[in-house]
């Protein structure tokens, strides 16, 4: 409305490599593709460990501030949100400060590096009040929501058997250099990086994972830092076989050796009555069977249904932009995820994707490690109350 102020919220990036770029991006563009009047996000910080790329960082965002320390972000009273963009074993130190602190969380995933710290964080939980969300885009799609509204709807009836892959080929090149996410004690491998995202999607569909058969592979047990050799301790691919609680069986897969695939997130879910398939691929679209359809006279209309999800998210006023029709990509679940959580502080309501949420995919994600280290055996999920080891 004419002469409405709009709440200020401040924003501290921490962490300026690809994804908190990301993290910037959405908030520059939130109002374009979800449009309100209500409120608006300003970064006051971009904070990174050399001075040179903050600096770069702040032009880039129109940043108030590029700093190195990112204490300084988390301690200032003025920041209300603070996103977390960290290599993955660097996410505890700022989380534990900025719940402190009571400050209102946005944290990529996945949420902390190793079970231990999982833990640790559960605990920290148990005295904060504030709106916290996980980086988990992909429930961000309008293909996605649609076909979660399908699977609670009943559509697909009881849900039988699901695969779900998340394919990358960046590690199949063996003069691929050296980084952080080939680092097991950094908390990077396949399964905290691509396995994460695949166990949220697939646990917010249909529900919890109780046992998991897992294996993993290293293709190349070393790679070269300065001319020298220096082991790979993060895994390049894994496969598991689950059990979910609803009695539902299934596998996942996620590599980095895929050799032709980019991004290429899938799923297919089979129900009693109906089944479900969508490719990151090809995000414009959810393909939807029937039993219900009628098989006859040949064939009748019984057969796989591709459904334009679009950009129709729920409830978009029509000023959005670009409008419905109109194809969505990588970028945009983003802003849809972002855009959530900073509607979640504004009405200080509880925020989806949870740190709880991110701590439940922590469970599986360490059953899963539990289990290539048992030699493949069936492993429970383990809950956070068991003795420590």
């Amino acid at each position: 409305m004419p002469g409405m102020t709009r709440k200020i919220y401040q924003a501290a990036i921490i962490g300026c490599g690809m994804i908190g770029r990301v993290h910037a991006y959405a908030y520059r563009t939130m109002r374009f593709f979800f449009p309100q009047t209500e409120f608006d996000v300003r970064i006051k910080y971009v904070c990174t460990a050399h001075e040179e790329t903050a600096r770069e960082m702040r032009e880039l965002t129109g940043a108030q501030f590029a700093i190195t320390s990112w204490q300084q972000a988390v301690e200032d009273p003025e920041v209300d949100l603070v996103n977390i963009c960290l290599p993955n074993d660097l996410h505890l130190p700022v989380l534990k400060a900025a719940i402190q602190a009571q400050k209102a969380i946005y944290c990529d995933k996945p949420v902390v590096a190793s079970w231990q710290e999982a833990r640790q964080l559960h605990e920290m939980l148990n005295h904060y009040r504030q709106p916290a969300q996980m980086t988990f885009q992909n429930r961000f799609f309008p293909a996605t929501i649609r076909a979660k509204q399908l699977i609670d709807e009943g559509h697909i009836g009881k849900v039988e058997q699901f695969r779900f892959a998340y394919l990358h080929s960046g590690n199949i090149d063996p003069n691929a250099p050296m980084r952080w996410k080939l680092s097991g004690r950094r908390g990077g491998g396949v399964i905290n990086d691509l396995a994460s995202h695949v166990v949220d999607l697939l646990e917010w569909l249909l529900c919890p994972v109780e046992r998991v058969c897992a294996m993993a592979r290293t293709v190349y047990p070393s790679r070269q830092v300065d001319g020298r050799d220096v082991p790979v301790d993060g895994e390049d691919a894994m496969m598991a076989l689950l059990r979910l609680q609803s009695d539902a069986q299934g596998v996942i897969e996620v590599s980095k050796v895929a050799t032709g695939s980019e991004d290429e997130l899938r799923f297919e879910i089979h129900g009693r009555k109906g089944a479900l398939r969508f490719c990151l691929r090809h995000p414009h679209v959810l393909e939807f069977y029937s039993m219900e359809a009628p098989a006859s006279p040949a064939g009748g209309h019984r057969g796989w249904l591709t459904i334009d999800c679009g950009g129709r998210y729920p409830d978009l006023p029509r000023t959005a932009m670009p409008g419905p029709k109109f194809a969505v990509g990588w970028l945009r679940s983003h802003v849809a995820c972002l855009s959530h959580f900073v509607n979640a502080v504004h009405k200080k309501e509880a925020a989806k994707p949870s740190l709880a949420d991110g701590l439940r995919v922590q469970a599986v994600l360490e059953a899963i490690h539990r289990s290539i280290a048992q030699e493949s055996r069936w492993v429970q999920v383990p809950e956070f109350t068991e003795p420590t080891p």
